[in-house]
């Protein structure tokens, strides 16, 4: 970091005051557009544990707190502030945390809890690619190969078995991603052609996309879901016991809130981009290290991100022809 930056960052947490600065400039500019609904996580750097606290309509965050741990104790003085800020919240999205559910209902409890369907979706997903990890295995291992260099002829052609095993690990992502082409579409066909089980874990993996369709409520998807928890693949098929059992989680009932809400966020992604962009600070800034750099870092890049965006607004709002070029090196 350089001498100047270094200067700027400690110097909201000096004698200048950087809390003074946030409650006086930064929280009646976020105050001003908030929507009412907010995303919640925390990111670790080392021994310290970061709150951030997101609007997911306007991208901008709200909050930070550092604590020396992450602890439910630690988490409820975060929502705590934020209530003291004045913030009417009408829901909040967070990952599967065990560390939300009761303070949100202590300290907001009128509030929506949203779990992020994609934290869902990827527990899900990696029971799927377990499952064909395990269907690999059962698969009959190939002869043992005699010692020594085969003789012209001899060369051991591969049995059906392993040209499955060979195709699966391939193409395992067919599995799990939500849309497929035609010709992916035919090449799993080909794939799953005599394999009920390689058929089942991929019709599974559809009807699991289908219960977060925006297109439908809460309570079409919860009985979808049922529906689901009932399929005798499940009693067909021993290796879909976890799938099974990870689809009774309530924090699965809990990602679909937002189909009844469209204001809801149903992905925590815009307190995740809040936390990559500390990820970066501290690749490229290393000095961020001490609790007191951190937060100075903090505070300046939130002070910068609100002049960032007032300076867009004047242009946009003077009308200036360098608007669309500005916002692109933005």
């Amino acid at each position: 970091m350089s001498t100047s930056l270094c200067r700027r960052c400690t110097a909201g947490s000096n004698r200048r005051g950087g809390k003074t600065q946030l409650k006086s400039q930064y929280e009646p500019w976020v105050l001003k557009d908030f929507s009412g609904y907010l995303a919640v996580d925390e990111v670790y750097d080392g021994p310290y544990c970061i709150y951030y606290a997101v609007d997911p309509a306007t991208q901008k965050r709200m909050a930070f707190q550092i604590s020396d741990e992450g602890t439910e104790e630690e988490t409820r003085r975060f929502f705590v502030y934020l209530r003291e800020m004045g913030l009417s919240v009408k829901g909040v999205t967070t990952d599967g945390s065990p560390l939300y559910p009761k303070v949100i209902a202590e300290v907001f409890p009128g509030a929506k809890h949203q779990v992020c369907r994609f934290h869902i979706l990827k527990e899900i997903n990696l029971l799927v690619l377990r499952a064909l990890a395990g269907f690999r295995k059962s698969l009959p291992k190939p002869p043992r190969r005699k010692r020594g260099r085969p003789k012209k002829g001899e060369e051991r052609q591969p049995t059906p078995a392993e040209i499955l095993r060979r195709k699966i690990w391939e193409n395992r992502y067919l599995w799990v991603h939500k849309e497929l082409t035609a010709s992916q579409h035919q090449r799993l066909r080909s794939i799953c052609r005599r394999q009920p089980l390689l058929r089942a874990l991929r019709e599974l993996v559809d009807l699991v996309y289908n219960l977060f369709d925006r297109r439908c409520r809460m309570e079409t998807a919860l009985e979808k879901l049922e529906t689901i928890r009932k399929l005798k693949v499940f009693r067909e098929f021993p290796q879909l016991l976890p799938i099974w059992k990870k689809l009774r989680f309530k924090n699965l009932e809990k990602a679909l809130l937002f189909l009844d809400d469209e204001f809801l966020e149903g992905t925590s992604n815009a307190v995740e981009r809040a936390n990559r962009a500390y990820r970066k600070i501290q690749k490229t800034v290393y000095r961020i290290r001490a609790r007191h750099m951190i937060e100075g870092r903090i505070k300046l890049d939130m002070l910068l991100e609100k002049e960032r965006r007032e300076r867009q607004e004047a242009l946009k709002a003077a009308g200036n022809p360098f608007w669309a070029r500005f916002t692109e090196a933005a």
